[in-house]
């Protein structure tokens, strides 16, 4: 019986799954095969390899990738150490949350009204002087939206594993004499660095295909393989090259889970 009924909770677990991860990933490594005649071929991915075009924007959404992911952990780990501290850190943890349930098309409007020449940004920059300028449609506001929206998503993970480790390392090491940076580098971030993986894995690999971004806010100036993705499938048409250029994505995501991946056991334990 016992067995029986763990089947049946694994039923509707099962169907997702199979509905919405397996076969999607399936179906575009099938379309990926073929080509604009809908013929069997492995041009798709030999066209991708040899063009220069496609390996550049590889680099690029690569590059992009690692600076959203750099600059939200450095400003996530200490507004997660810092939120950890406060006496209702649930209700500001929740507060830092609550931009997750806005639209991104939404927040990214906000931003183009924001950056504009008319914009807040602008009139500030005129009212200390320096003048309008062109800050919508540059690499450094792509990276700027796009790191503001990634960073809820790094903060809940290192406030989790803050949060469960255990304060008797904290307060060994204290009373064993050491500094409070001591104590932060040997202990804490050393056993809060699974949280930090988990944070890596949540912002870089969606950072990977980001394409309404690049559009909305880079202006088409920042050109990654989620953009070639959307226009092959939307533009071109041309599924195959499309899917190709998803099984390369697929690929690099599995390898940065691999590489973040948590091998060894948790050094904190939950209180």
């Amino acid at each position: 019986m016992t067995k029986r009924r763990t089947w049946l909770y694994f039923i509707p677990y099962g169907l997702w799954l199979a509905l919405f991860v397996i076969a999607p990933v399936a179906l575009i490594i099938y379309q990926s095969f073929f080509d604009l005649g809908h013929h069997f071929t492995l041009g798709n991915y030999s066209a991708y390899f040899q063009s220069a075009t496609y390996l550049k924007m590889t680099l690029n959404s690569v590059w992009y990738a690692f600076l959203i992911t750099l600059f939200t952990g450095l400003i996530s780990y200490p507004t997660a150490y810092f939120l950890h501290g406060l006496k209702h850190r649930q209700l500001w943890l929740l507060l830092v949350i609550l931009p997750t349930w806005i639209n991104i098309l939404l927040k990214a409007y906000a931003f183009i009204g924001i950056f504009s020449q008319a914009g807040l940004a602008n009139q500030f920059l005129s009212f200390i002087g320096i003048g309008p300028q062109q800050i919508l449609f540059t690499n450094a506001s792509f990276i700027f939206v796009a790191t503001y929206i990634q960073i809820p998503f790094m903060i809940l993970p290192i406030f989790n594993a803050l949060d469960d480790l255990n304060p008797a390392f904290i307060n060994a090491s204290q009373d064993l004499g050491a500094s409070g940076w001591q104590t932060f580098s040997k202990v804490v971030f050393p056993l809060t660095l699974p949280g930090v993986k988990a944070g890596v894995q949540a912002v870089f690999i969606p950072s990977l295909s980001l394409f309404m971004l690049t559009r909305l806010i880079g202006g088409n100036k920042v050109i990654t393989l989620g953009t070639a993705i959307e226009e092959h499938f939307l533009t071109t048409m041309n599924w195959g090259m499309g899917s190709t250029i998803g099984v390369v994505l697929i690929i690099a995501m599995v390898v940065v889970m691999l590489l973040t991946g948590d091998q060894k056991p948790k050094g904190g334990t939950p209180r």
